[in-house]
C-alpha cells in the first residue's frame, strides 16, 4: 500500500506521520519527499478496518491538506518511465553503475548481443564496447559528457556517454552513466530527415495562443518517438492537420501517410477499406512503413475493433489470404471521449490502451483568440488564390466580430464563413456585414435541441465536465472545494462518483 500526503511546510510534520504508523505497528518499507514537499509512504497492505481509522488520524495532523492512496512511489514511477523510454529507442542504449556494470539496457542491445538478459547483467560495459575505457572515465575526479567513436559487436558506432549525477546537499555524487549508440547508417538517415524536417508541417500552423504553442511543443516531442498517438478535439479543430504534421516531423516522413474515416462507414465497407480485397488495396497495405490515420475511430464496430486489436497485438495482418508483417504508426483522431466510451462498454479497453500510447488534445477555436486573425488571413489567401483574385483585407469591424464569436464549429465554420464572405463582398475588403453567422452568445453552452436525457442528467454531465477541467489546476480535494465553495466531503464524493482522479485526468 502506498499513500500520497499533501501537506504544508512545517517542522516535525513527517515525524508526526511516522508516529501514527508506529502506533498502528505498521512496517514502513519506504518514504520519499518530492520537490513540492509531498510525502509518499510505502508499507504492506493493512486490514480495511485499520485503514479506515488510519486515514482520518493522518488527516487530523496540523498542516495536512490531503491523504490518498497512490499506485506508485515517485522513484518507482521514474524507473518505469525510464524503462519505457529505453524500450522505445531504436538504437542500443545502456545504463551502467559507477564500476561500469550494466544495470539496464534496451531491446536493441538484447538483439545485438544475442545473449540471455541475466548474462548481459553480469557484464561490464568494457566487455561489450571497445575503443573507450569506461572504467578509467568513471574513476576520474570529474566526469564530463563524452562523444566517442567506438565498436559494438564489431561495428562502428558513435557513443554519447552521459554521466548520471545525484544531488547530495550542495554537491552532486556520480551514480553511473547512460550510454547511447548511433550507427553511421542511422546517423546518415537522421541527418537527411533533419534537413527535410526543417520545413515540417508545424511551421505552417498559426500558433500565437498559449494553448496552441503548448500543443505544438508536445506534438513535436511525440513526433520524434514512434508510439501510437491519440488526438482528441472537437469537430472542426484541425486534428488531421496536426496528425499530418506529426508524420512529416517523424522518421517516417519519406513513407506514405494514409487516412481512413470511419464516420458513417458500414462495417463491411470499413473492413474492406482497412484490410483490402482481391481487387482493392487496403489502407494497412498502403500505409506499410508509414503512418495510418484512423479518423473518428470511436465509430468502429465491436467486430472491427477486435480485428484492429489483433493487428496491433501481432503486428501483422492477413491481406489477400497471406499473412504480412506490418510496420505502421497509428494516429487516432476522435471528437468523442473514448475513455468515457470504455467506461460505458462501447469501446474495447484493451484496444484503447494500445492506441492511447501518446495523447494530444487540440484546443477549440474559442480558446485560441490570439490565433484567430492569423488563421483568418491564411484562409482568405488560400481561397483568393483558388478564385484567382487579390487577397482581400479584413476590416476592423470584421476582426472585432470574428474575435467575439464563440465558434461552435471551430476552424471549419470559420473557413466556410470567410469563403462565403469573399463571394459576397464588394470591393477588396471583408466587412462585418459580409460575415453571415448564426447568432450565438459566447457564454452559452451548446446542447443539441434533441439531446437524449433528463435535466438532471444534463446537469450531471456539465458538473462532471467542469470538475474534469478544474482538477488538473486544483488536484487536492481541499483546494478544489475552496475554489467551488463546497465542503471537502462534498467534493470528494463527487470526484468519486464521476471517477475523476490523477489516473483518469490528462495533465
Amino acid at each position: 500500500m502506498r499513500l500520497e500526503i499533501t501537506c504544508q511546510d512545517r517542522l516535525g510534520i513527517t515525524q508526526d506521520v511516522l508516529d501514527i504508523l508506529l502506533e498502528y505497528e505498521i512496517d514502513l518499507r519506504g518514504i520519499e519527499i518530492d520537490e513540492t514537499g509531498k510525502i509518499f509512504l510505502d508499507f504492506p497492505n493493512i486490514e480495511f478496518e485499520d485503514f479506515t481509522h488510519l486515514m482520518p488520524k493522518i488527516r487530523m495532523i496540523e498542516g495536512i491538506d490531503d491523504v490518498k492512496t497512490t499506485p506508485f512511489m515517485p522513484i518507482q514511477r521514474e524507473r518505469n518511465q525510464l524503462r519505457a523510454l529505453l524500450r522505445t529507442l531504436p538504437d542500443p542504449c545502456f545504463s551502467i553503475d559507477t564500476s561500469g556494470r550494466i544495470i539496464l539496457f534496451n531491446d536493441a542491445v538484447l538483439s545485438g548481443l544475442e545473449m540471455p538478459t541475466e548474462e548481459i547483467l553480469k557484464l561490464n560495459i568494457d566487455e561489450v564496447i571497445t575503443g573507450f575505457s569506461f572504467t578509467k572515465w568513471l574513476d576520474r575526479k570529474e566526469t564530463y559528457a563524452q562523444t566517442q567513436k567506438i565498436k559494438f559487436i564489431e561495428q562502428d558506432y558513435i557513443a554519447d556517454i552521459l554521466p548520471v549525477d545525484v544531488p547530495d546537499s550542495d554537491k552532486s555524487v556520480l551514480a553511473g552513466a547512460v550510454v547511447m549508440l548511433k550507427s553511421e547508417i542511422r546517423l546518415g538517415k537522421q541527418m537527411t530527415a533533419l534537413n527535410k524536417m526543417s520545413n515540417n508541417g508545424f511551421a505552417g500552423l498559426n500558433a500565437q495562443s498559449t494553448a496552441m504553442k503548448k500543443l505544438i511543443k508536445e506534438a513535436k516531442s511525440m513526433s520524434a518517438l514512434d508510439g501510437n498517438i491519440l488526438i482528441y478535439g472537437e469537430a472542426g479543430t484541425g486534428k488531421e492537420v496536426i496528425a499530418r504534421a506529426c508524420h512529416e516531423s517523424s522518421k517516417r516522413v519519406d513513407q506514405p501517410v494514409v487516412t481512413i474515416n470511419f464516420a458513417g462507414l458500414p462495417d463491411d465497407i470499413a473492413e474492406t477499406e482497412l484490410f483490402g480485397s482481391d481487387t482493392h488495396t487496403g489502407k494497412l497495405e498502403q500505409a506499410q512503413e508509414g503512418t495510418l490515420i484512423l479518423d473518428e475511430a470511436s465509430e468502429m464496430s465491436e467486430s472491427l475493433q477486435l480485428k484492429l486489436l489483433r493487428v496491433l497485438q501481432e503486428q501483422q495482418a492477413t491481406i489477400k489470404g497471406e499473412p504480412i508483417e506490418l510496420d505502421i504508426r497509428f494516429i487516432v483522431l476522435t471528437s468523442k471521449d473514448i475513455g468515457e466510451m470504455v467506461d460505458m462498454g462501447t469501446f474495447r479497453e484493451d484496444l484503447f490502451y494500445r492506441l492511447n500510447v501518446l495523447t494530444l488534445v487540440v484546443p477549440p477555436l474559442r480558446e485560441r483568440k490570439a490565433d484567430l486573425v492569423g488563421l483568418s488571413e491564411t484562409i482568405v489567401r488560400k481561397h483568393a488564390k483558388k478564385l484567382g483574385i487579390r487577397p482581400p483585407k479584413l476590416s476592423k469591424s470584421c476582426v472585432d466580430y470574428l474575435q467575439g464569436y464563440p465558434w461552435p464549429g471551430n476552424i471549419r465554420q470559420l473557413e466556410n464563413a470567410l469563403y462565403r464572405a469573399i463571394t459576397l463582398m464588394e470591393g477588396n475588403e471583408i466587412t462585418r456585414e459580409t460575415i453571415q453567422l448564426p447568432n450565438c452568445s459566447a457564454t452559452v453552452s451548446y446542447i443539441d435541441d434533441d439531446f437524449d436525457g433528463t435535466l438532471d442528467q444534463e446537469v450531471k454531465r456539465f458538473e462532471k465536465d467542469l470538475l474534469k477541467r478544474l482538477y488538473p489546476s486544483y488536484p487536492s480535494t481541499r483546494q478544489l472545494a475552496r475554489k467551488l465553495g463546497l465542503s471537502h466531503t462534498a467534493i470528494a464524493n463527487k470526484l468519486r462518483e464521476y471517477g475523476i482522479s490523477k489516473a483518469s485526468v490528462k495533465y
